[in-house]
């Protein structure tokens, strides 16, 4: 298994957020997290990155440890190693031109830039044109599609993509999914999308719903 959530559960002020979440993804696999606004997608994925603790569970991610209740996990290790993440807000370097973003993004995981790399896929993604550009100077469109890149350009083993759709049309929804399905399938990476949108769900093989803090397959 390339993923594998174990009895995750996750309480903000005695409140349980999520309760006793378990799933796991294959190698090139892909699957949607549907639910609501403050159901918990959010947050599931955040543990998932190892960027917040469980109270209870686990999470590996290509056999490694990502998060846990019980003891502390080198995730920042695994998540430059092995994730590429597209938050729901892009987190772009609003200072730096699209290229520096993508190269930031290589330098951080590996120490070195692949300027072959980074040509490549801004060209598949339609922004070649817009690789001098900052983060402020980009459409909606333009902007999503960089965080995309981003995330690609580190090579990574499980793609993650928090609302990738939420500010989108009918057709950029689809273009964006398009996008996200090539990427990963060509990256060979497992993919994760966490949504609220309900349009993405023909995309998928896999679709769970989360609702109340428990998660069922649907």
């Amino acid at each position: 298994m390339l993923l594998t959530v174990r009895e995750v559960g996750k309480a903000y002020d005695g409140r349980s957020v999520l309760s006793d979440i378990s799933f796991s993804l294959n190698a090139g696999e892909n699957a949607l997290l549907l639910g609501p606004s403050g159901s918990g997608k959010s947050t599931l994925l955040n543990i998932v990155c190892g960027l917040q603790k469980p109270d209870a569970g686990s999470v590996e991610v290509d056999g490694e440890l990502v998060a846990a209740a019980d003891r502390s996990a080198n995730s920042d290790l695994v998540r430059k190693r092995a994730m590429g993440i597209i938050f729901q807000t892009l987190r772009l370097v609003s200072a730096l031109s699209v290229r520096a973003n993508l190269a930031l993004a290589q330098r951080l995981q590996a120490g070195s830039v692949d300027h072959e790399m980074i040509d490549d896929v801004i060209e598949r993604l339609g922004i070649a044109h817009r690789a001098s550009a900052r983060p402020f100077e980009l459409s909606q469109g333009e902007a999503q599609r960089a965080a995309i890149a981003r995330a690609l350009v580190v090579r990574p083993k499980l793609l993650i993509a928090d609302e990738p759709t939420s500010a989108l049309d009918r057709t950029n929804t689809e273009t964006v999914a398009k996008m996200l399905f090539e990427a990963a399938q060509e990256a060979g990476a497992t993919l994760l999308v966490a949504t609220h949108d309900d349009r993405l769900r023909p995309f998928f093989e896999r679709t769970f719903s989360l609702e109340n803090g428990r998660l069922q397959p649907c």
